[in-house]
This record gives C-alpha cells, structure tokens and sequence, in this order.
C-alpha cells in the first residue's frame, strides 16, 4: 500500500522559512516522479514543485520560483520542500504527491496524495 506522510508544517512570521518533509514507501520512491501541491481555503489545489525520478530536474510554480527547492532522497525513501522568505500567500494545506512523470513538467499528475501539513504565515 503506497503511504506518504508529511511533516513539518506550522506557524511562522512572514520572511521566516520551514522546510517539509515527505516520508514515502518503497514503491512510491523508485517508480514515480514527486511533487508538492498546496490548498488555501477558498481556492483550487496547486502544484508548488516536481521533482524527477532521479532528482535530476525540478520544476517550479512561478509564485515560488527562487524561494523554494524541491528534493528528495530515495536512500531515505524521502521528499523534501525547503521553504524561504514565505509570505501570508504561502499560508495553505501543503500536500505531498506521486505524480506520473509525463506530468512533471505541468507539475501534475498526481497518482497518490498524502493527508497533507498545514502551513500558516503571519504578517
């Protein structure tokens, strides 16, 4: 059975920064592409960044670009979302993905979706 938990969420000061963490099952780590989604209230689900199946490409939304990275380590069987200068827009239900990696480019995809760590920035 394919798991991901998140971890790492919580509340912080706008410019302050958090990094998450994705603990996935074997199967997920070595057959799908990654990716973060985030879900603010009121608003549609988005994908934040993809990450390839070998780590080699990443791919970001451009309301992120610069501030977050995206990695993983399929020794550790993990995801990791390492987020800085994080505003109130930030502030969301972030979700880890595996996503079909014919969708990585689109940040997309999504095949297997965890439960999700919430992420609050105040002003």
């Amino acid at each position: 059975q394919v798991q991901l938990v998140e971890s790492g969420g919580g509340s912080v000061r706008a410019g302050g920064s958090l990094r998450l963490s994705c603990a996935a099952s074997i199967y997920t780590e070595s057959t799908y592409c990654m990716g973060w989604f985030r879900q603010a209230p009121g608003k549609e689900r988005e994908g934040v960044a993809s990450i390839s199946l070998d780590g080699g490409r990443t791919y970001y939304a451009d309301s992120v670009k610069g501030r977050f990275t995206i990695s993983r380590d399929n020794a550790k069987k993990t995801l990791y979302l390492q987020m800085n200068s994080l505003n109130a827009e930030d502030t969301a239900m972030y979700y880890c993905a595996a996503i079909f990696c014919t969708s990585v480019v689109q940040i997309s995809g999504v095949r297997y979706l965890g439960q999700g760590t919430q992420v609050t920035v105040s002003r």
